[in-house]
């Protein structure tokens, strides 16, 4: 089946948003980061910059967090708790963009929410720490804590804010239908091989080929 939906899970620092912008722009489709961000911001109710910083994160922040980074809600709306308020938003949201048409959506769980559908191409994106760490430094500049600590500490908040709402391991292989190392292969080839994967699947493979 023809791949319409692309998702790209990353590890901080890989180049994965990177990678997501060049295939939408190369197929010519909508690219999904900050105006995903957006969307869940505004039916929430949340400011986008806690969105932005809470939506792949651990669900264990404080309440007191919370209330300066909502206008009119309280701490538990509906019976949820905040993290649960923003989960159920953001899985609506992804899949309204999703049935809008073709797309790439850079991370939010957007791989186990779209889970589902055969029109979609699940991709993650990692590379090792060395890579990574110059990486970061040198698009984010230096702070006061190691580039080892950033990925470490980054990583291991999307990590278990994944598998609190998915249940599943992240990054795990089986989860996705392709894994790309950056480090190894680039970021150019790495949007070769995706966009290349998505022009193909326009054609359905015979059985032949399926069985190769």
């Amino acid at each position: 089946m023809e791949k319409k939906i692309i998702t790209i899970s990353r590890e901080f620092g890989s180049g994965g948003r990177t990678v997501g912008r060049m295939v939408a722009e190369r197929l010519g489709i909508p690219f999904y980061d900050k105006e995903l961000v957006d969307q869940i911001a505004l039916e929430s109710g949340f400011a986008p910059k806690f969105v932005e910083e809470n939506g792949e994160h651990s669900p264990g922040s404080s309440l007191f967090s919370y209330a300066f980074a909502h206008q009119g809600i309280p701490g538990v709306m509906n019976g949820l708790s905040t993290a649960d308020f923003l989960w159920n938003i953001q899985c609506s949201v992804i899949l309204q963009l999703a049935e809008k048409g073709p797309c790439v959506i850079v991370g939010r769980n957007a791989d186990y929410i779209l889970k589902d559908r055969q029109d979609a191409l699940h991709v993650y994106v990692f590379a090792d720490i060395p890579f990574r760490a110059d990486r970061i430094v040198r698009r984010y500049g230096e702070s006061d804590k190691s580039p080892e600590a950033r990925l470490q500490e980054k990583d291991k908040r999307r990590r278990v804010n994944y598998q609190h709402y998915t249940g599943r391991n992240w990054g795990q292989s089986q989860n996705y239908d392709v894994c790309l190392d950056t480090g190894v292969l680039g970021i150019q080839q790495c949007v070769d091989i995706i966009c290349g994967i998505v022009e193909r699947s326009k054609t359905e493979m015979t059985p032949e080929e399926k069985n190769l």
